[in-house]
C-alpha cells in the first residue's frame, strides 16, 4: 500500500476492503503481479500518480473468481499489488495450460509494448536493420525476440558484458555497449551498415544519439523514458534534412481497442506456447519486498521481468 510518494521505503503492507467490480469489471484472485518503469514513476509522485492511498500494480495473472479460469490482466488504474483485482473485462485474456503464470504476465505488458512497437508503429520487415535499447530489459528482450523472429538483423544495446551476452544468446546479432561514448558510431559498426528502425524506452541523450545513427527513411519508436531527465530536442527541420521518422507508442491507445488488445495478447500468449517468445523472469519477491522489486529495477542490475508473489507473505 502506497500512502504517500518517495522511495521505495514508502511501501507499507495493510489490509484493504475488496475491490468492488463495476458493471463492466470482474474479480481475479491473483497470484503474481508484475513490476514496471511505470510503477517507479507513480510510486515517486511524477505524471499518472495516483490519488492516495493507493495500490499500484499494472500487470497481474490469476483466477477469475467467476469461473476458476486463469486469467491474465491489465490495470489502467493500477491495483495490481494485492491479492485481489477488478480488472476490465476487456482487458482480460484466458491462458493458455501450456503457458505459466510468469510467461503469461511477461508477455503481456512488456510483449504488447515490444509487439506494437515492432509491427504496429515499425512495421518492422525482413531486411530491416533493428536496433532495441535495454535489450536485457523487460521489453527490450522480447523485442529482441520478436524482431529476430520476423527477419530483421538486429543489434541489442546493454551495459553489462553479462547482459549483452545474454542478448545474443536470445538470437540479437550483436550487442552493444549502451554507455559507449559515440553510441552511434557504435551502432553503425556493430552490423556494419546504419540501422532502419530504432525502439528506444530510454529517452534522453540515448535517443538522440540513435536518432542520429539512422539510415534515411529510418525511424525510431519511442516507447519510454526510463533513462536520463534530458529532453529530447528533435524539431522538424532535423526530420526533413535527415529523411527519418519518430513515433510515440503508449500502451493505453491499444487498450482503447478491444479487438486490437484482445488479438495481439493472444498472439503473444501463443507464441510462448510455442516457445517463439520466451521471457526472463529477473526476480520473484514475496508481497512485503515490493520495495526492494522497486530497488532493483532502479539499479538497473536485473534483467527481465520482476514479479510479485502476492500469497507469499513472508
Amino acid at each position: 500500500m502506497l500512502t504517500r510518494f518517495g522511495g521505495p521505503e514508502v511501501f507499507a503492507l495493510g489490509e484493504m476492503a475488496d475491490p468492488v467490480p463495476g458493471p463492466d469489471s470482474e474479480i481475479v484472485d491473483v497470484t503474481l503481479a508484475g513490476v514496471n518503469h511505470a510503477d517507479l514513476r507513480r510510486r515517486r509522485g511524477g505524471h499518472g500518480s495516483p490519488a492516495l492511498p493507493a495500490v499500484l500494480g499494472a500487470d497481474v495473472v490469476g483466477h477469475r473468481r467467476s469461473d476458476g479460469r486463469r486469467v491474465a490482466a491489465l490495470l489502467t488504474a493500477g491495483g495490481g499489488y494485492a491479492q485481489v483485482a477488478a480488472p476490465l473485462r476487456r482487458h482480460t485474456v484466458e491462458v493458455p495450460d501450456q503457458v505459466t503464470d510468469e510467461q503469461a504476465l511477461a508477455v503481456l505488458e512488456q510483449g504488447l509494448t515490444a509487439w506494437h512497437s515492432l509491427h504496429t508503429l515499425g512495421r518492422v520487415g525482413d531486411g530491416d536493420v533493428v536496433v532495441v535499447t535495454a535489450g536485457a530489459g523487460g521489453v527490450g528482450h522480447l523485442a529482441v525476440q520478436l524482431a529476430r523472429w520476423a527477419g530483421a538483423r538486429v543489434v541489442a544495446l546493454a551495459s553489462t558484458p553479462s547482459k549483452r551476452a545474454a542478448t545474443l544468446e536470445l538470437g540479437a546479432h550483436a550487442a552493444v555497449d549502451s554507455r559507449h561514448p559515440d553510441l552511434a558510431a557504435a551502432v553503425r559498426a556493430a552490423l556494419g551498415e546504419a540501422p532502419t528502425l530504432v525502439l528506444d524506452g530510454v529517452g534522453g541523450r540515448t535517443f538522440e544519439q540513435l536518432r542520429a545513427s539512422l539510415a534515411p527513411f529510418g525511424r525510431i519508436v519511442a516507447y519510454g523514458r526510463a533513462g536520463d531527465d534530458v529532453r529530447d530536442t528533435v524539431t522538424v527541420d532535423d526530420l526533413m534534412t535527415s529523411s527519418t521518422g519518430v513515433l510515440g507508442f503508449w500502451l493505453h491507445r491499444v487498450l482503447d481497442d478491444e479487438e486490437l488488445y484482445r488479438s495481439s495478447a493472444v498472439r503473444l500468449l501463443h507464441l510462448a506456447g510455442r516457445g517463439v517468445l520466451r521471457a526472463w523472469i529477473g526476480g520473484r519477491y514475496p508481497l512485503p519486498s515490493v520495495a526492494a522489486a522497486h530497488a532493483d529495477l532502479e539499479s538497473r542490475y536485473t534483467a527481465g521481468k520482476l514479479v510479485i508473489d502476492v500469497r507469499r507473505l513472508s
